[in-house]
């Protein structure tokens, strides 16, 4: 089976790329990081121009009418290149707002750069209890650390009714006031805590919305992971081809060759794994048992990466003048967004044993 993007996919990616050569070099990131800004405004709508928040939506709605296999590929160089801007969040929540059906002006100004999006998510079902009054919901409660959040304008939440019903609900920040942004050891991004008291939102969606959003957010981080655990890996052979010890490159060393190997394992399963649940996302083949494989894969994994590049990488790898700590540390916090490896192990498990008890197929 030949299982590898298209040209117009592979022409799409190389653009990508090349977009954040020149908006999001190693050099402009640090220039980012040592300003203080939430998030680089000239790289963000450079990424708004061409499209990339409504790359999985139709045509109909101001999307590009392309899919989440395309979406992926966009956040595999998003990670590759540490993009300090809140793609991933404005961009699943486009999806969950075009999905609710009635989000429109939200939809196209999120499309246009004109709104910024977060993610209210947590792999707690309990952690966000939504009660209605009757005539308005209101929230309560604390998801996972928030990527942008301190200067969206909506964001996308995912709650449990008293019922116990799983669903997704949209808060008005301007209404409801944005949270302050959290110091992190991830300096390319803006993270903040939500914490909902009595906090007026609307329903969007049930169960089923909560689980493609549960879908998409480990599918997005997965490509994130992947895109920099493959430039790590890119930065390792390159200083192990460099580097001169008693005359010869440290890569003719057998541990080091070893480690590099290992990365490369690594790094390629990681590819196989987002592709098909990408993949899985378009046509509909058990995204859910495809997602939690793919961050079952990918937070473990990336983690892997990440310790071999410093190892190789040596004393010069620990110093802030090195970009190793900037994909270290970024690669750490998304190994825990959208659930770790631990949360979605148990949810692969779940899905299985359901499919076994039903007599459906596992594989």
């Amino acid at each position: 089976m030949d299982f590898a993007p298209s040209a117009a996919q592979d022409e799409l990616a190389a653009a990508a790329r090349q977009l954040l050569e020149g908006h999001a070099s190693p050099a402009q990131v640090r220039a980012h990081v040592e300003s203080g800004e939430p998030y680089d405004a000239g790289l963000w709508d450079a990424m708004v121009q061409q499209g990339w928040v409504g790359v999985a939506l139709p045509e109909a709605a101001g999307g590009l009418g392309l899919g989440w296999v395309e979406a992926a590929l966009l956040l595999e160089e998003v990670g590759r290149a540490n993009a300090p801007a809140p793609y991933l969040p404005s961009l699943l929540a486009a999806a969950a707002l075009h999905e609710a059906g009635d989000h429109q002006s939200d939809v196209d100004a999120l499309v246009a750069g004109d709104k910024v999006a977060a993610i209210g998510w947590s792999p707690d079902p309990g952690a966000v209890v939504a009660r209605s009054d009757g005539d308005r919901w209101h929230l309560q409660g604390r998801p996972d650390l928030a990527e942008g959040a301190a200067v969206a304008d909506l964001a996308v939440v995912a709650a449990d009714d008293p019922d116990g019903d799983l669903g997704l609900f949209v808060v008005d920040l301007h209404a409801s006031g944005r949270p302050a942004a959290q110091p992190a050891m991830d300096h390319t991004r803006s993270v903040a805590w939500f914490d909902f008291a009595d906090t007026p939102a609307e329903r969007i969606g049930g169960f089923d919305e909560w689980a493609r959003l549960a879908d998409r957010g480990a599918v997005a981080t997965s490509a994130e992971l992947l895109g920099g655990a493959a430039r790590m890996l890119e930065l390792a052979t390159a200083y192990a081809t460099d580097r001169v010890q008693f005359g010869q490159p440290i890569g003719s060393f057998q541990a080091v060759k070893h480690r590099c190997a290992d990365m490369l394992v690594d790094v390629e399963g990681m590819r196989s794994a987002v592709w098909h649940a990408a993949w899985s996302l378009d046509a509909g083949d058990d995204p859910a048992v495809a997602a939690s494989t793919a961050k079952v894969w990918c937070a473990p994994a990336a983690a892997r990466t990440m310790a071999s590049g410093l190892q190789v990488h040596g004393g010069i790898g620990f110093t802030w003048e090195h970009d190793v700590h900037l994909y270290l540390k970024r690669s750490q916090l998304t190994q825990q967004t959208f659930g770790d490896a631990d949360h979605h192990r148990a949810r692969l498990a779940a899905l299985l044993r359901a499919k076994v008890r039903d007599g459906e197929r596992v594989i």
